[in-house]
């Protein structure tokens, strides 16, 4: 029987001290990085351009928007409550389908057709959104790309 105990007791006693380490004394773990940190605000209306070299597009677009930042339910589309049919809660959304339509029809069917063409592509409609808006768009989605 004491030989039991003495092995019970120091077994008992680790798993104890474990336990209060473990609940106690240790870090809490840190919760995981969001993948995306922001919003995806998503262009209520798809794109059909004419493009460089005479194909067609078909094109959804969103926009990864900073985190802190919020879109106002009617702001930019005058003084009416409700926003023009096509449009969404982005106060400036018509500048930004503006710049889309503008870079996407001086591109060809093989920019979006290939991985680096968009990425390309996405850089320059986004580069040209700090520029020329006060969009906070962090970067640019197609979410549906179509090439005829």
């Amino acid at each position: 029987m004491k030989s039991k105990l003495k092995f019970i007791i120091p077994v008992v006693l680790l798993l104890a001290l474990g336990g209060v380490y473990k609940f106690a004394l240790s870090k809490p773990a840190e919760e995981p990085k969001p993948k995306i940190a922001g919003e995806v605000y998503v262009l209520p209306s798809e794109f059909v351009l004419n493009l460089a070299d005479g194909k067609y597009a078909k094109l959804g677009v969103a926009l990864v928007m900073e985190p802190d930042a919020h879109v106002a339910a009617d702001a930019g589309h005058g003084s009416s409550s409700e926003a023009p049919e096509g449009y969404g809660s982005l106060p400036q959304e018509a500048v930004v389908r503006d710049i889309v339509t503008d870079e996407v029809t001086e591109s060809s069917g093989a920019d979006l057709q290939t991985r680096n063409g968009r990425q390309r592509l996405k850089q320059s409609i986004l580069k040209r959104l700090h520029a020329e808006t006060d969009v906070p768009a962090d970067s640019v989605l197609f979410t549906d790309v179509t090439v005829q």
